[in-house]
């Protein structure tokens, strides 16, 4: 399946959503004029796995392969990895029309899509996810960044990629907890954007969770025309664009304060969501059960929504550093399940009630 995405005027590009596909790049790569090097970053244990198929495909293209080598999971998200990345395709003599590949999860896809887009002030690159969360959410979109101690995508670009490859076969591998971690972004776009696949996931998971490959590919497709519609609406996150933020305000605070070594990032967001339920039921904004409903879901999912939290003033402290900040914290709730909206204004004596019903301390 393919699924074109707007990146805005002349930048639409393609993703293709497949099994077998990092063999085949060269069948599925757009046209890369005057490109001879790929610089595929990916962590040791993804290389591992992929980059030899994936090289494979890029050689019938007539591109060399070069390895750059990341830390695992969001520790590589950071300046000084950016920065060594930087000076490699410096020494390896990359020019403006080689093309950086991102393979791996999320975090590898915000990285090296960062470090394509302030190289020489831009180069191309290639999303390649491997994970759930990346194919059905953080490798959409053209958002790439890094964090820094005080926060989550602090520093950053927008950046559209050449292009997305989705090779649903790398879900095989994925361990269980990541790829539950990716079930909590499905949950959000369920919520917040398509609820027949709401009511495919409330009636029937077990295809997914048994990973079927058929059920997989229609899933990503799923997850990414729901985004793409969004995103061709407001490329640069300044309106409609914001819902895709459904449970990342609280999801993202409990990232920086577990120091992004706790909870996986889809099982922050699962905690988020919930949150942000009871936030819109406590404003009357939404129907009473909605959060009750939304644990059901998460619970069906293998993800615990409800799990320990930090001190509720810690949180709030957290939350302020939110990207969404607007001389107060501005929060994407639900009017009810496929009825999001970006509230403004909204009490910090509601939000530390609400965190503290959850459990928060103080």
């Amino acid at each position: 399946m393919t699924v074109r995405v707007s990146g805005g005027p002349a930048r639409d590009y393609p993703v293709v959503i497949g099994s077998g596909l990092l063999g085949a790049a060269d069948a599925y790569l757009p046209e890369l004029p005057a490109s001879e090097k790929a610089f595929v970053v990916a962590d040791h244990r993804v290389a591992g796995r992929f980059l030899g198929a994936l090289g494979r495909g890029l050689a019938a293209r007539g591109l060399q392969t070069i390895h750059l080598g990341v830390p695992e999971g969001e520790e590589a998200k950071s300046l000084p990895t950016a920065t060594a990345l930087h000076r490699q395709l410096a020494t390896q003599e990359a020019h403006r029309d080689d093309v950086v590949v991102a393979l791996g999860g999320g975090s590898v896809g915000d990285l090296a899509g960062f470090v394509a887009a302030t190289y020489m002030r831009g180069i191309r690159f290639v999303q390649v996810p491997t994970t759930l969360t990346a194919q059905v959410d953080a490798s959409i979109g053209g958002k790439t960044a890094v964090n820094l101690p005080e926060g989550k995508n602090l520093v950053g670009a927008f950046h559209q990629p050449a292009a997305v490859l989705a090779d649903v076969t790398t879900l095989a591998t994925l361990p269980d907890r990541e790829l539950r971690s990716g079930l909590a972004e499905v949950a959000k776009v369920g919520l917040a954007l398509d609820l027949d696949l709401l009511g495919e996931l409330e009636t029937d998971p077990a295809p997914i969770l048994a990973r079927d490959p058929g059920a997989m590919e229609r899933l990503v497709a799923r997850c990414v025309r729901a985004k793409a519609a969004v995103v061709a609406a407001d490329e640069r996150d300044t309106g409609r664009r914001l819902i895709l933020n459904y449970g990342h305000t609280l999801g993202h605070a409990l990232e920086r304060l577990d120091a992004f070594a706790g909870r996986s990032h889809g099982e922050a967001v699962a905690v988020g969501l919930v949150f942000a339920a009871r936030l819109a039921e406590r404003l009357e904004l939404a129907p009473l059960g909605l959060a009750a409903r939304h644990v059901r879901l998460l619970k069906s999912l293998g993800l615990d929504p409800e799990g320990p939290l930090p001190a509720s003033d810690e949180i709030l402290a957290a939350m302020r550093m939110d990207k969404k900040y607007r001389g107060g914290v501005r929060f994407v709730l639900l009017e009810d399940v496929g009825r999001p909206r970006v509230v403004e204004g909204v009490g910090e004596d509601l939000v530390l009630a609400t965190l503290k019903e959850m459990g928060a301390a103080g």
